[in-house]
């Protein structure tokens, strides 16, 4: 019996007559922190869409707790516990920030546990709680992907899928991202973490692999990839 909340077998994935993922292999073990790190073009996002239902595999399976979803329409992965939180956060720029929370429980009908799961989004990100009437295009970057996360708590999500939290932000707002990115895994959600700052994700997960050109290149636990050469050369800086 896997451990295995989530589980991706030799997963394919083609842009027209681009190959874009080529026999992909990950699982994500229930409670844990998992990153899959690379360079910009390798495939990241590309396997957090398809694992959400956006992109159609050619071939390969995506299985949720021991179901097979990848034949499935993304609001129905939703539903089962499976939330993204995008690149580019994807906020409704027009919309307050409370109304951009709300919009993140749309397929619940447990309004007693929304109300809780709000309050806790805002104890989890005080500053948004100072903002609530405010349009969510006027924020700063930071705010904005403090926005995108606590909407996708608002779903309840059994595995939260986060796709570059610390683009583009300042130093000091990503160690407050990834501080957050802790907590709620400590509070028992399951992460897939695609980043692009390979120093702050192998610092924070449990298990990492390494997408090159759409290709598995290494797996193993983060501390053991944080301190490898190769790695380090790669993605480290050295």
């Amino acid at each position: 019996m896997s451990d295995a909340l989530l589980d991706i077998v030799d997963l394919n994935v083609h842009y027209g007559a681009i190959h874009a993922l080529q026999g992909v292999s990950l699982r994500v073990p229930a409670g844990k922190i998992v990153t899959l790190i690379g360079s910009n073009g390798a495939g990241k996002t590309t396997t957090l869409r398809t694992i959400s239902g956006l992109l159609r595999p050619s071939a390969g399976t995506i299985s949720f707790d021991g179901q097979p979803i990848h034949r499935l329409a993304a609001h129905s992965i939703v539903e089962r516990g499976v939330v993204q939180s995008p690149e580019g956060r994807g906020v409704f720029a027009n919309l307050t920030v409370d109304e951009n929370l709300k919009l993140g429980a749309y397929t619940r009908r447990d309004k007693a546990a929304v109300r809780k799961d709000y309050t806790h989004a805002l104890d989890l990100f005080p500053r948004l709680r100072e903002r609530l009437t405010q349009a969510a295009g006027t924020l700063s970057g930071g705010e904005q992907q403090m926005l995108a996360i606590a909407r996708a708590l608002l779903a309840r999500p059994r595995l939260l899928l986060l796709d570059e939290p610390s683009l583009g932000l300042a130093p000091q707002i990503v160690a407050v991202i990834f501080g957050i990115i802790r907590t709620i895994n400590a509070d028992g959600t399951t992460i897939l973490l695609v980043e692009q700052n390979a120093h702050m994700a192998l610092g924070v997960a449990d298990e990492a692999y390494v997408l090159q050109t759409g290709r598995i290149l290494r797996h193993g636990p983060a501390k053991e990839l944080l301190n490898d050469p190769q790695v380090r050369a790669a993605y480290l800086g050295g």
